[in-house]
């Protein structure tokens, strides 16, 4: 007796588990474009939080702009995070690839400000032997003079 009822409650909860929890919108978001939101909103988020008087200051609102890129409205990007959040393994995938996108960017901007730090260092090592090279000078020339 104990068998036939833990084999019932097992198939009712693969079978509850398989239910769509939420129906797919009519205007779902394709996932590609979903990330692609998702990821101009992580670098927007970031860029205002760092320099949050200049979006005041010129009046740009992060999700008025993303939904005029995208050509979506709140209820559209709402209903379709929704969507994707009730389907777990393909929203992962799609933060998986806004963080992918994300770490490419990041590793791309320390390459660049390394370079830039080097040249920097560079320049500031040449313009400090030349400093020195010209002091020698007239440590010298006034040896001679003497």
């Amino acid at each position: 007796m104990k068998y036939p009822v833990l084999f019932f409650l097992g198939f009712i909860l693969l079978v509850s588990c398989a239910e769509k929890v939420v129906e797919e919108p009519e205007n779902l978001i394709p996932k590609e474009q979903m990330a692609e939101i998702l990821h101009d909103l992580a670098i927007l988020n970031a860029a205002k939080s760092g320099a949050s008087n200049k979006f005041k200051e010129s009046g740009i609102d992060v999700m008025d702009f993303l939904y005029t890129k995208y050509g979506i409205d709140s209820a559209q990007l709402s209903e379709s995070d929704l969507y994707y959040a009730s389907i777990p393994l393909e929203y992962q995938a799609i933060y998986s690839e806004v963080q992918a996108r994300l770490k490419v960017q990041q590793d791309t901007l320390e390459t660049r400000a390394k370079r830039r730090n080097d040249s920097v260092r560079v320049a500031n090592i040449k313009r400090s032997d030349s400093l020195k090279a010209v002091k020698q000078k007239l440590l010298d020339s006034t040896k001679t003079d003497q």
